[in-house]
């Protein structure tokens, strides 16, 4: 095996929060609960869990644009947080983001090749004028959209359109990683199979890895080869996104797959789990033991480790 793309290890992330007394430190938010994943060349990897579970912070100290409290993240086997900022800008030119709302996410008073050029100035040494228009047109002709339209502006393209630009951004560095971070979820559903079946090709072409941060099961499923659940900052289960869809283990992953609507009422589950997120102070047991239905004595107790059972890894005493 050689080395991953990305390491992240032990990582752990606390916010200040308002204080509520004056001779009292600020109490803490801890988003991220010593997270700890590997991700290799051309793989697409999948990230998911309810909203707030610390999927978006994973994402934003992956791509540095955040600082964990604890843990490194490396990318080549360079440490991302104890490199010189020169080194840091020259590295970004390899990973790139896709952000969720193609509305908000580009510069409306900027036309479309001023957008997608943007990396390339920012990163890249400085090119031609007319070198640099030629690589905005070929990424753009590259992500489905016509090259005439380098001169229009963001408000003149659809919502499909303006994601495809902002893949072409993502895109014009030539990265070896991008994240995702719910980078369909605003668009139609026949829109989103487009923007899939492009990034998947784009993939196959230029051996890109993915991360995939999305709360949509059915996209994750399609597009990731392997996938981490994340519950309250922990990875309760990780394996390879058919193994896990296949045969969850964890009551949470089942959770969340049970909810996915389904038209067969022979296969809709009837399991129920509590919605009502219970978060104690201190707690030593699993985060899950107030929602779980199948939780014993031990569970209140200890906090499961992250170990392998069956195909997967899996953080749970009764898996």
């Amino acid at each position: 095996m050689g080395r991953p793309l990305v390491k992240v290890e032990n990582v752990y992330k606390d916010y200040p929060l308002p204080k509520t007394s004056l001779f009292k430190a600020a109490p803490k938010f801890r988003a991220l609960h010593g997270v700890s994943l590997e991700i290799d060349a051309g793989i697409s990897f999948g990230v998911v869990g309810e909203s707030g579970c610390g999927k978006s912070t994973l994402a934003r100290i992956i791509m540095a644009l955040d600082t964990p409290t604890k843990g490194k993240v490396y990318f080549n086997g360079q440490d991302l947080f104890n490199i010189p900022n020169k080194e840091l800008r020259h590295l970004r030119r390899n990973f790139q983001m896709v952000f969720q709302d193609p509305y908000s996410s580009l510069n409306p008073r900027k036309n479309v090749h001023r957008i997608v050029a943007e990396p390339l100035e920012t990163l890249e040494e400085k090119i031609s004028p007319q070198k640099q228009k030629e690589r905005v047109q070929k990424t753009l002709a590259e992500v489905g959209l016509n090259v005439n339209d380098i001169d229009k502006y963001p408000h003149e393209f659809s919502g499909g359109q303006r994601q495809r630009i902002a893949i072409a951004r993502a895109l014009i560095t030539r990265p070896s990683l991008i994240v995702a971070d719910e980078s369909v979820s605003a668009l139609d559903v026949s829109v989103q199979a487009q923007v899939l079946n492009l990034m998947m090709d784009l993939q196959d072409k230029y051996n890109l890895a993915y991360i995939f941060i999305s709360h949509d099961l059915s996209v994750v499923e399609y597009i990731t080869d392997k996938v981490a659940v994340i519950y309250l900052g922990l990875i309760v289960e990780q394996g390879n996104t058919s193994d896990v869809f296949a045969e969850p283990l964890h009551p949470y992953t089942k959770m969340l797959l049970n909810a996915v609507p389904n038209v067969d009422p022979l296969k809709r589950n009837k399991t129920n789990f509590k919605t009502v997120i219970e978060i104690k102070k201190d707690a030593v047991g699993c985060p899950f033991v107030n929602r779980c239905n199948q939780a014993t004595g031990i569970c209140s107790k200890s906090r499961p480790e992250l170990t392998k059972k069956g195909k997967q890894l899996v953080s749970c005493h009764n898996a």
